[in-house]
């Protein structure tokens, strides 16, 4: 059986919710890292992490960010063995916490699909019938939380770190905002000294300096809304897409160290969505190119941090159905990826879709 969950106390108070969930916590974490000592640090560092933005934790929805925020101390030291790790941090949410896949996907970022295929991994590295593993897991889970002895929660040393930790973040953002304001007040000095003239010209260099790059970096497991109903979000190892109704024969996707780009189509209410992967890029890509009979639009591109040499592109707006021209096989849809330099590095024409 799954533990209980303990009761939060009247109000939304870091100390009464630290002190009343800490064994849990400090119990899921155990069964995470199989150390006694990691466990209470990793708890200890989540809830210094909790401490320092808790005004910001929704009321009602404590209990997922303080699971989220462990799990992600949890795997943010691995490297080698990552995989391995997130087999055990979805068997350890599935068996021990009572989560379903889908409260799983959410806590990890990933799609209830990539929770399933875990799992599954990790049943099997268990035991070769399923059910007979989860049911070895279950027993070692509870055998292994009944050794821990039972601790309190450092509640003084959690409050100082937290809000030395909450100064820490308001200062950096201060000097973040001072450091963007202060050429903003010395370019109106700037103007009020140089009259209309140069102040005319700086405007248009503004003007021109800040257009919209198609490529933005997000953080693992963010959620970008690219569509009506349609989310996507990047794994580590792999692109999600959220949608009304899935689409059929899109997105399919290939070792991400192979050059290409996938495409998928998706059906919304103004009519056809594209978007898919690209991948086996060296650095970052300068656009993605989507052509149709119609012409040619620049689709919009999200990467995780790094160049990591592969990410999601989507284009900026639903194409209607008369601009769509879905005539697969007859070469009416394309996608070209841009380098840095500009060089076409990976293609794609679309062979398959969905009205």
């Amino acid at each position: 059986m799954p533990p209980t969950h303990d009761v939060l106390p009247a109000g939304h108070d870091f100390a009464a919710y630290a002190r009343t969930h800490w064994p849990r916590l400090v119990a899921t974490a155990r069964l995470l890292t199989d150390d006694p000592g990691a466990a209470e640090e990793l708890v200890r560092t989540t809830l210094v992490r909790m401490c320092a933005r808790w005004r910001r934790v929704p009321h009602d929805d404590v209990d997922f960010h303080v699971l989220r925020c462990l799990l992600r101390g949890y795997l943010r030291p691995w490297r080698r063995g990552r995989r391995t790790a997130r087999r055990r941090a979805v068997l350890v949410l599935r068996i021990r916490e009572g989560l379903a896949d889908a409260e799983i996907a959410q806590v990890l970022g990933c799609s209830p699909g990539t929770v399933r295929a875990r799992a599954r991994h990790g049943l099997r590295a268990a035991g070769p019938d399923s059910g007979t593993a989860t049911e070895q897991l279950r027993e070692a889970y509870a055998r292994a939380v009944g050794e821990l002895v039972p601790s309190q929660a450092p509640l003084d040393d959690l409050q100082a770190q937290g809000r030395a930790r909450g100064r820490r973040r308001i200062a950096v953002a201060s000097a973040a905002c001072a450091a963007l304001l202060t050429p903003v007040a010395l370019l109106c000095i700037d103007r009020l000294e140089s009259g209309g003239t140069r102040a005319g010209a700086s405007d248009a260099g503004a003007r021109a300096g800040s257009a919209t790059s198609p490529v933005r970096v997000v953080a693992l497991g963010e959620r970008v809304t690219i569509g009506p109903g349609l989310q996507v979000w990047l794994s580590a190892d792999d692109g999600h897409w959220s949608a009304p109704v899935a689409a059929a024969g899109g997105g399919v996707h290939h070792a991400l160290d192979e050059p290409g780009v996938s495409m998928r189509v998706d059906t919304v209410r103004q009519g056809f969505f594209l978007s898919g992967l690209f991948r086996g890029l060296h650095g970052d890509p300068s656009r993605v190119e989507v052509r149709t009979r119609g012409g040619s639009l620049t689709a919009k591109v999200i990467v995780l941090a790094g160049s990591p040499g592969w990410g999601l592109w989507y284009t900026s707006a639903p194409l209607p159905v008369k601009d769509m021209n879905l005539s697969m096989g007859t070469g009416g849809l394309s996608v070209t990826v841009y380098d840095a330099s500009g060089k076409a590095v990976a293609g794609s024409k679309s062979t398959r879709g969905r009205t």
